[in-house]
């Protein structure tokens, strides 16, 4: 997991460092970094045409450093003021990106540069808000971004994450300490616990109440994520699905016939041997169903991941609040924007990382704010109070992926992963599966043997 500081974090870092080292020799190694990815950018310094676009504030300094590097290495060097400039920036090989930092609020448009100049940021693109992602002018595309100590919240999220292009991590001898954030990487997948030589399908059981009549696909994928993400047994329970229509589920489930009302007590009986429980795609939203919904939720002794119409069924984070602090086990809530809204009373916003805090402080619950970068935080944590994943893509822009993941979390946390660290590598997991399917065309029932697939590879442990 790499750490991700927010810019108040970097600044105390910062701080912190300059009790031993000078703010000067900090520049200097941060300047010196620069340059040395400037020349791997470039195959070499001498004769190679730079333009550094430099601002008044240390960022435009790192950038004066690493020009004073490539020439005295042979590099044709020129610093331009970040000042607007109205002229297109041309006739060099490579712009440096030195003109406003993370501190930087407020809207920057970045002069024209000429096709064929490449770009490489000095820790964050100019433009981007170091903390959300955030650029509402015109900021630089970088090819590259050197960055200093740690990853930075911007860099990762909206825009940013489009701006920054491929991300380097400087050390400049400014240590990162405690993060309050984590961004999951592949390697963090060989947490996932193997199966011990003497397991038992019940070792990692997930129970799954999803569908309804119309909606059995839901059922069927979330069942299928789960059991392609471990789930030794999964129980299926779709209320009022037509017992006599075997094809329409996976023929590993074990189904638990209910009735189209009145179905809560059915189902908490069948969770004896269960050890995570994933409640909502595809149930429908009448008054019947939410009834059920909040029963089981309210009298569940086991983890819970609430996706879906069960989110819809919690009303909102006071009335979700109630219910999920009186549970003695964690309650992963997985919204979209819309369903976020409903919960929290207005839309996410840009900023992911405090969107998924002020959910989970209001309702007690774990919550994983879906998206390109999803966020998962809770309310209380050892460690990082906040994971992310930034594997998402476009492609999972498509019905049902949301019900695959709700199945892929509580199998995980079947396995025997916390609650937070199932959400985020579920998340991560299923992101990353995505991106080795179809380009064009790919579908949510695709996605269970995607994930089967990437968690063979090596990358999700043995077993």
């Amino acid at each position: 997991m790499r750490p991700v500081l927010t810019v108040a974090e970097m600044r105390a870092a910062d701080e912190e460092a300059r009790r031993s080292v000078s703010e000067a020799e900090l520049i200097r190694r941060a300047g010196f970094a620069v340059a040395m990815t400037a020349i791997d950018m470039l195959g070499g310094a001498y004769g190679r045409r730079v333009a550094v676009l430099a601002g008044k504030g240390n960022n435009g300094n790192d950038g004066r450093v690493a020009a004073g590097v490539l020439a005295r290495r042979g590099a044709r060097v020129r610093v331009l003021d970040a000042a607007p400039q109205s002229a297109p920036i041309g006739g060099v090989d490579l712009l440096i990106d030195a003109a406003y930092g993370t501190g930087f609020r407020g809207t920057y448009d970045a002069p024209e540069v000429r096709a064929g100049v490449r770009v490489l940021a000095v820790d964050v693109p100019s433009g981007v808000n170091g903390d959300t992602g955030e650029a509402p002018g015109r900021p630089l595309v970088a090819e590259r971004t050197v960055t200093f100590a740690a990853l930075k919240p911007g860099l990762v999220m909206g825009e940013g994450a489009s701006c920054a292009g491929r991300i380097e991590v400087a050390d400049i001898g400014v240590v990162a300490g405690a993060p309050s954030i984590g961004l999951v990487e592949d390697a963090d997948l060989a947490s996932l616990p193997g199966r011990g030589r003497e397991t038992h399908k019940w070792a990692s059981a997930v129970a799954v109440v999803a569908g309804s009549p119309g909606m059995e696909g839901a059922s069927f994928l979330c069942a299928r994520g789960a059991s392609r993400a471990g789930a030794g047994m999964v129980r299926l329970a779709v209320p009022g699905a037509d017992a006599s229509a075997p094809g329409r589920f996976p023929i590993e489930a074990v189904r638990l016939p209910l009735g189209r009302e009145d179905w809560a007590d059915d189902v908490l009986e069948m969770l004896g041997r269960c050890h995570a429980l994933v409640i909502g795609p595809g149930l429908g939203r009448d008054a019947s169903t939410v009834a059920a919904v909040r029963r089981v939720i309210a009298r569940c002794a086991l983890p819970v991941v609430v996706d879906a119409d069960a989110l819809f069924a919690l009303a909102d984070a006071p009335e979700a609040s109630r219910m999920i602090r009186a549970k003695e086990r964690a309650v992963v809530l997985t919204p979209h924007d819309g369903e976020y809204g409903r919960l929290a009373g207005g839309a996410p916003g840009p900023d992911r990382v405090a969107a998924a805090r002020r959910l989970a402080a209001a309702t007690g619950a774990i919550v994983l704010v879906k998206g390109s970068t999803t966020a998962v935080a809770a309310p209380q944590a050892t460690g990082p109070d906040v994971l992310l994943s930034n594997a998402g893509s476009a492609v999972l822009a498509t019905a049902g992926t949301g019900d695959v993941l709700g199945g892929v979390i509580a199998a995980f946390v079947a396995r025997g992963l916390v609650p937070m660290t199932a959400a985020a590598l579920g998340a991560h997991v299923h992101g990353i599966a995505a991106r080795h399917g179809r380009r064009q065309g790919l579908v949510s029932g695709d996605l269970p043997d995607l994930i089967a697939d990437r968690l063979s590879s090596g990358i999700g442990g043995r077993g």
